[in-house]
C-alpha cells in the first residue's frame, strides 16, 4: 500500500511539474504603444513596463539607433530557459526600427513627406527656415541717404 501511495504521489508531482512548465509561470509582458516613437523613448517605456527591448529588424542606416523610429513592437514568441533549464516567462519585446533619415531628400533615404513622421519633420523644417529668414531680414539695414 505504501509503495502504491508513493508511486501515485510521484505521478501527481510529475504531472503538476510538467503542466507548470508547459503552461508557463505567469503572464507575458504587455507591449506598450511605442510605434512612431524614437527607439530611445520606446526602450525606456518598455523597460518601465517590465520588459526588455530587443531589436528584431532594422531598415536603413541614416540615423543612429537611439533616433530610429519604431515601426512595430510585439511580444517575443519563445520562452527562454533559466539557469535551472526551466522555461520561464519571456520579458523580451521585439521592435522593428526604421533608421532612414527623418525626411527623404534627393540622394538620401528617409520618410515620405506624406507619412505622419514625414509631415511633422517637413513642418518643423519649414518653421525653422521661416525663423531663420526672419532673423536674417531683421539684421538687414538700409543705409541713411
Amino acid at each position: 500500500m505504501k509503495k502504491a501511495r508513493k508511486l501515485l504521489t510521484g505521478v501527481i508531482v510529475a504531472a503538476a511539474t510538467a503542466s507548470g512548465a508547459l503552461l508557463g509561470a505567469g503572464e507575458a509582458v504587455a507591449v506598450p504603444d511605442v510605434v512612431d516613437r524614437p527607439y530611445k523613448d520606446a526602450k525606456r517605456m518598455i523597460e518601465r513596463s517590465g520588459g526588455r527591448a530587443v531589436v528584431a529588424t532594422r531598415v536603413g542606416t541614416g540615423a543612429e539607433e537611439a533616433l530610429c523610429l519604431v515601426t512595430n513592437a510585439w511580444d517575443a514568441a519563445v520562452r527562454r530557459p533559466n539557469s535551472r533549464s526551466r522555461l520561464v516567462e519571456n520579458r523580451e519585446v521585439m521592435v522593428a526600427l526604421n533608421c532612414n533619415g527623418v525626411l527623404a531628400a534627393p540622394g538620401s533615404a528617409g520618410n515620405s513627406a506624406m507619412s505622419p513622421a514625414g509631415r511633422q519633420a517637413k513642418a518643423e523644417a519649414q518653421e525653422k527656415a521661416r525663423k531663420a529668414e526672419e532673423r536674417r531680414l531683421a539684421q538687414v539695414s538700409t543705409p541713411n541717404t
